[in-house]
């Protein structure tokens, strides 16, 4: 009787044959297509939207030193992080400010620079969560600074404004609209189906359904979207794709679990 080793079953990579449309900013989309290519899939990076220099940079900086002894200070975005320290390179807060970021990407961003002790919601890694932090509740008469861009969702200043703070939003950046060119409109229209869309910012979105030519972005709507919250699923069914998966936050491990997970619904 001959012995044979038992065969080990052929475990083929959760992203293979799979076409995945990164929409962050250029400068953001490496690390996606670094874990997107290790899981086997094919990146296509389209932006939805671009990140630019504030044209105000003086006054931008001004306020920054202003802020320094802030109660208060929260960063929205990895993006407020890179654009902040490039104003202000040695930008430190008061030991008695209380540093917050959105979710552990933007916190990560922070403790590069060598800022510790920040805090930032586990759970739900956005504007709600942010909200939910038990040093934004009781805000009455405190100076509350928001770091970040001009446009997008109002609902941190509307809340803490409502809780009492004083908040003042400082705009380090700001979000324009993405420069496609027929790179890019070629590799979307060779782009093999099953199609994944990471979204992550209703103004891509909006920016991808208005200005894509009109079959591409079809193209996109015939596939899945992976969204980063329900509000945002909602604008995606809105906008013409009729299937979204939710992932549990914005970062890229969770926005990559959920596309794994929306991809083996394929494969059933």
């Amino acid at each position: 009787m001959t012995n044979r080793r038992a065969q080990k079953p052929i475990v083929l990579p959760p992203l293979l044959g799979a076409s995945v449309v990164v929409t962050r900013p250029a400068a953001a989309a490496g690390p996606f297509k670094r874990r997107i290519g290790a899981l086997g899939g094919n990146t296509l990076v389209l932006p939805g939207i671009a990140i630019r220099r504030v044209a105000e940079a003086d006054a931008a900086r001004a306020a920054l030193r202003d802020a320094r002894t802030t109660d208060i200070a929260i960063f929205v975005s990895p993006n407020a992080v890179r654009h902040a320290f490039d104003l202000l390179p040695r930008l430190r807060f008061s030991r008695t400010t209380r540093v917050c970021a959105v979710g552990r990407a933007t916190a990560l961003a922070l403790a590069r620079h060598g800022m510790r002790d920040v805090v930032w919601p586990i759970e739900r890694q956005d504007s709600e969560g942010l909200l939910t932090l038990p040093a934004l509740q009781d805000v009455s008469r405190r100076r509350v600074v928001s770091i970040g861009a001009a446009g997008g969702r109002d609902l941190i200043a509307t809340t803490l404004r409502a809780r009492g703070a004083t908040l003042q939003s400082i705009h380090v950046y700001r979000r324009a609209a993405p420069r496609w060119s027929r790179r890019h409109f070629d590799a979307l229209d060779r782009a093999a189906s099953p199609i994944l869309t990471l979204l992550s910012s209703a103004q891509a979105l909006a920016c991808l359904a208005a200005d894509l030519p009109p079959a591409l972005f079809a193209k996109l709507a015939a596939g899945d979207g992976i969204v980063s919250s329900l509000r945002l699923a909602e604008a995606a069914r809105a906008a013409g794709f009729v299937r979204t998966h939710v992932a549990a936050s914005p970062n890229a491990d969770a926005m990559l679990a959920a596309a794994v997970t929306a991809l083996a619904q394929h494969r059933l």
